[in-house]
């Protein structure tokens, strides 16, 4: 079966039914999918921009885009690199309130086994197991490792 990449305006068409004509486009393309003729790949990034799409743009409540997203990555037809690992970022932001790009990073350093985000982004401070550190109390660890 053929697989090609898709893009994030495809699967907002896809979601949204805007515009009318090329939702129907998505449609009859989701149709083939659907008969397991074509399989498509989700690359993060796209998934992140279909994200901030759907909650900036659209104003739909993020709970309500992680779920939808999650049902559409557990899809057969649908590949990513890493499935778990974007399902775990959805869940993440829609349960602590947080953008899927820091939650897709918090999910990612859960992985490495790192514990510490240098920011200046408050939403780390939601994320369990995440500990945040301001640049500028953060700047003595470099000296740390070398004595």
């Amino acid at each position: 079966m053929k697989c090609v990449a898709v893009d994030a305006n495809v699967l907002v068409r896809f979601l949204t039914g805007d515009p009318p004509d090329m939702a129907q486009q998505v449609l009859n393309l989701f149709a083939v999918v659907e008969r397991g003729e074509l399989t498509l790949m989700i690359d993060d990034i796209v998934l992140a921009e279909v994200v901030w799409v759907l909650t900036s743009f659209y104003k739909h409540p993020i709970s309500e885009v992680a779920r939808t997203l999650q049902q559409l990555l557990l899809h057969e037809a649908i590949r990513a690199d890493d499935k778990a690992l974007l399902v775990e970022a959805l869940i993440l932001c829609a349960e602590h309130n947080v953008d899927f790009a820091d939650a897709l990073l918090a999910a990612r350093m859960r992985r490495r086994g790192i514990a510490e985000v240098i920011s200046f982004d408050h939403h780390f401070d939601r994320l369990p197991g995440i500990l945040r550190l301001h640049p500028d109390k953060a700047a003595h660890l470099g000296s740390e490792t070398m004595a």
